[in-house]
């Protein structure tokens, strides 16, 4: 069907007029609060990273940033819903390592997609993964762990299926072919009592979780399971650092970064990553990461769609390996 003349400029006026109000809502912006979806309960480290982020946001942005915890069917109920949420500036989502690297992979009948339902504004901050044995293991290096795993079976501990802790050991074990059985528990409050018990031989732990017991000489640092070496653990070598080649480019660590739900405007996007970056370069942001053993991360809304793609990449490939799936 030919359309008349009047109905294409009535439909281009119409399209002109949507536009320009979108546009004029992106300069405005933000005119009333903004909610951080945060798939976990209070009190964990997406959260507390999530309520640091609004603070920060709350002042340059001069409105209120609030944050709402919506935990359920390990943290893919609360990044559904914000992937459905209005695109308006108004509703982000605190997304990390799980939700937009792991999970894709892990999880079958998953409701969201990581790439078409999100618009990625800024990668925050990464924390280490560190391999750690407890105090009487004989093991005083990873190398002579790897060794003694050629031919002994180990086991290791997690935080749960899925998590960043579990498939850090998974990418390990792939790598490097050892005997190694993974023993989940219901988090790393769980997970380090039996490590440190000596009912597990190594887990892979976040930093901030592990260090405690690392600086009281309850657990040993062998290696950190990032490229670069934690400030925090100067002493303690990389993976990659190992001169063994099923090891070269190792690299698994758990991440953070704000997103919007897809066809959020741009503008509103480069509003608030230039907000964040000053949020995450305040003196405040930086103390609060150090104390975390956390790095702080930045870069534009282009080069956290890239690491996205990266991840997702990754570990597909890891998952995969391991053959871990959840219904």
């Amino acid at each position: 069907m030919k359309l008349s003349r009047r109905t294409v400029i009535s439909a281009v006026g119409a399209a002109s007029i949507l536009a320009f109000g979108t546009s004029a809502m992106a300069q405005d912006y933000p005119t009333k609060r903004v909610t951080i979806i945060v798939p976990y309960s209070a009190g964990g480290a997406t959260d507390i990273l999530a309520r640091q982020v609004a603070d920060g946001l709350s002042k340059v942005l001069d409105e209120t940033v609030t944050v709402e915890n919506r935990p359920g069917a390990g943290a893919t109920l609360g990044t559904t819903q914000a992937a459905q949420a209005r695109p308006d500036g108004y509703t982000l989502f605190m997304g990390q390592v799980s939700s937009h690297g792991i999970a894709p992979a892990v999880y079958k009948n998953l409701q969201y997609d990581p790439v078409e339902d999100f618009a990625p504004i800024k990668l925050l901050m990464s924390i280490p993964n560190v391999m750690v044995v407890n105090k009487d293991s004989p093991y005083q290096t990873a190398a002579e762990f790897l060794e003694a795993a050629q031919s002994e079976d180990m086991t290791f501990g997690s935080s749960g299926v899925g998590s960043s802790i579990h498939l850090s050991g998974e990418m390990f074990k792939s790598r490097t072919g050892v005997n190694m059985t993974h023993v989940p528990f219901r988090g790393s409050g769980e997970a380090v009592p039996a490590l440190l018990s000596g009912d597990v031989d190594v887990m892979f732990d976040n930093l901030p979780s592990a260090m405690p017991h690392i600086q009281s000489g309850a657990l040993r640092a062998l290696a950190v399971t990032t490229p670069d070496r934690s400030d925090q653990l100067e002493g303690v070598p990389t993976l990659d650092e190992l001169d063994i080649a099923a090891l070269d480019g190792f690299a698994a660590r758990s991440w953070f970064g704000l997103l919007a739900p897809a066809g959020t405007d741009a503008a509103i996007v480069t509003t608030l990553s230039d907000a964040l970056g000053e949020v995450i370069e305040s003196d405040a942001f930086v103390k609060f990461a150090d104390t975390r053993g956390a790095n702080i991360e930045g870069g534009s809304p282009e080069a956290f769609s890239e690491f996205i793609a990266s991840e997702l990449s990754s570990w597909k490939t890891v998952v995969e390996e391991a053959g871990v799936t959840v219904e």
